[in-house]
This record gives C-alpha cells, sequence and structure tokens, in this order.
C-alpha cells in the first residue's frame, strides 16, 4: 500500500540528514535543508531522527493514502487539510484510508516538512535516502515528486483500531515549531570565516550594521543576498577550498552569497563567515524578499547551543516514543 502523489508540488523531494563522508569526490552532503523541522515531524510519529521525509515548498502537492497512516508536518505552516478539513502542524495525526492531504496558503515560513510513521520505501545511495537532484540520484528516481508517483512506507503498522470510523484522528500531543534560543528571528549568528580579515574596515562595520535581503535568485544550492557592496583590501584570488552549509562567501560584484544545503563541495570565493549550525534551521525558514541582520558570536557559544538543541530533541524523542507507544498498547 502506498502513499500515492494527485497533484504535483513546485519542488517536492525525498530528504533525510544527507549522505556524509563523499565530499572528497566532489558529493555534497545535500539533505534536508531544516533539518531541525525534519527531525522534529520523525520525532512525532515515533521514527528515528535521520529518517527520511517529504519536503514541501509552495504550493505544494495533494498525497492520498491508501491506507491508514500516522503523520506529521512540520517547519513552515502551508495551511494543511485532510479531506477539507483544517489539521495543526507538530501534532501527530492518525488518517484513514483513502484520505487526501493537501495545502493551500503559506501562513508562515519557507519549507514544510511530512513525515509518515515506518519510513518511505525508496533506495538509498551513499547510506542516504536524499534527492541529489543534479545527480539525478537518490529520492524517488533521483528527482522531485510527479503526478501519479507512489512511494510505499518500510514498516507499515494496523492503525484502524486506534482510527475506528473517524476521517483523521489527531493525537494529543505536539512540539514547538522551533527550538528556543532567545535570539530574535531575524537574527543569524555567524563566525568568522578564513578570509574575514580580506575585508576593509568599513566593510566589516557594514557586515553587521546592515540588513541582507536574501534575491530572488536562491535556491536549495545557496542564497544570493543583496546590501550595500563589500570589498577587500587585495583583489589576490582565493585557493579553491573547502565550504559548507552556512559558509558566507563575499562574490566578485562585493554581494553576498550564504551556501544552503546543496552547496558545492569547494569555492573560490573568500569565505568571510559561517552561520551556525543552530540557525541553518532559521536561515532555511526565510524566503526571498526577508531580511536578517548578521550577528557575531564565539565558537564555546555555538557549541553550547547546538548541545542543548541536541538535549532538547532527544527528551522530545524520549517523550514522544513513549505516548505513542502506551496508545498502541492501550488500543490493542
Amino acid at each position: 500500500m502506498n502513499l500515492r502523489i494527485i497533484k504535483a508540488g513546485v519542488q517536492d523531494t525525498i530528504q533525510d540528514m544527507g549522505r556524509h563522508g563523499w565530499q572528497h569526490l566532489g558529493i555534497n552532503t545535500g539533505g534536508a535543508m531544516d533539518k531541525l523541522s525534519a527531525r522534529l515531524a520523525n520525532i512525532l510519529v515515533g521514527n528515528e531522527l535521520d529518517e527520511a521525509v517529504i519536503e514541501l515548498h509552495f504550493p505544494a502537492g495533494a498525497f492520498f493514502f491508501e491506507q491508514p497512516s500516522l503523520i506529521a508536518l512540520s517547519g513552515a505552516d502551508f495551511s494543511a487539510t485532510i479531506n477539507g478539513e483544517e489539521i495543526p502542524p507538530l501534532r501527530p495525526i492518525i488518517v484513514s484510508k483513502y484520505s487526501i492531504l493537501q495545502f493551500h496558503r503559506v501562513e508562515r515560513g519557507a519549507r514544510a516538512y511530512l513525515a509518515v510513521h515506518g519510513g518511505l520505501d525508496v533506495p538509498t545511495w551513499l547510506n542516504s535516502r536524499s534527492t541529489h537532484l543534479k545527480a539525478g540520484v537518490g529520492g524517488f528516481a533521483g528527482r522531485a515528486l510527479q503526478k501519479d508517483d507512489e512511494i510505499g512506507f518500510r514498516t507499515p503498522v494496523d492503525l484502524c483500531p486506534l482510527l475506528g470510523k473517524r476521517e483523521f484522528d489527531i493525537l494529543p500531543w505536539k512540539t514547538d515549531n522551533v527550538w528556543k534560543d532567545d535570539m530574535r528571528a531575524k537574527e543569524i549568528l555567524v563566525l568568522p570565516g578564513n578570509e574575514w580579515d580580506r575585508l576593509t574596515d568599513p566593510s566589516k562595520e557594514m557586515f553587521f550594521d546592515r540588513a541582507f535581503l536574501i534575491s530572488n535568485h536562491s535556491d536549495r544550492m545557496g542564497y544570493r543576498l543583496k546590501s550595500e557592496q563589500l570589498s577587500t583590501h587585495t583583489q589576490e584570488e582565493v585557493v579553491s577550498s573547502a565550504v559548507s552549509f552556512g559558509t558566507v562567501q563575499l562574490l566578485p560584484d562585493g554581494q553576498l552569497i550564504v551556501l544552503m544545503a546543496d552547496h558545492q563541495t569547494t569555492g573560490g570565493y573568500p569565505r568571510v563567515a559561517h552561520v551556525i549550525s543552530v540557525h541553518h534551521s532559521r536561515l532555511a525558514q526565510m524566503k526571498p524578499g526577508d531580511l536578517f541582520i548578521f550577528r557575531f558570536t564565539d565558537l564555546d557559544t555555538a557549541h553550547d547551543l547546538l548541545v542543548k538543541q541536541q538535549q532538547h530533541l532527544l527528551q522530545l524523542q524520549t517523550a514522544c516514543k513513549f505516548k505513542l507507544e502506551q496508545l498502541i498498547h492501550v488500543n490493542h
């Protein structure tokens, strides 16, 4: 039994936490843009944190369930409905056989994530189920999901006793939309990059004093930013060096680009800063037209924030698994 796509979205793909350990061969990590939200969706349905999910952009696709399923939505809020009735994000929801999941408008955010209990039955490539669009591999046939595609479930479970005759049931637990780190939503914390000191003093001041606009020339590879032009002391070329998700590079036209999930493995532009890991998800939920500011932090703070985030996720995972196991036990 399958999940069938009855209307294609603009770019819905299957993603997990990415394929690690292959950058030396020129194969980037990829994976979900907002890995925090992908993990939250998996936690809500009792999956492992790294299980594959469907990454949705608006307008998103419509999905037909050929068997009862336990699902969760996280990340952006695209005003989802089941059989025409509104459902909330960040809640586990049991949907009946022959149900239709649709998305109607953007309330907030840029990317939503759909997790299904048991996981999606797609093959792995280099130890990951993520879609690599450039190479045409991974995910579902190495491409975005299209109308009439059918995705199986790896470990289907009988949910009929939990659902009864209802079309869907919203289970009584939830999680936060984002991990609370007491920072303003439009503030992105960065560490200095290898070529930070190549910037002139006025450019260093502008880096922090100006808001940056995400331009329309932005995608899963990188966000091109618009602001006043920055300049360097020298026009000396940079030897092509390793880059990662969150690397902030200075382009020849004096504008910046922030590399995202599908970034190249190396780059020859000055690396002036790096977005801390905890703020990758915050950046991933921004879209063209959004403004944000950079703020420097230090390595110890970045590390502490990451540790606290991971602890928060593990606590949520333990609590949600306990509630789900208890619910299944009581109803069987």
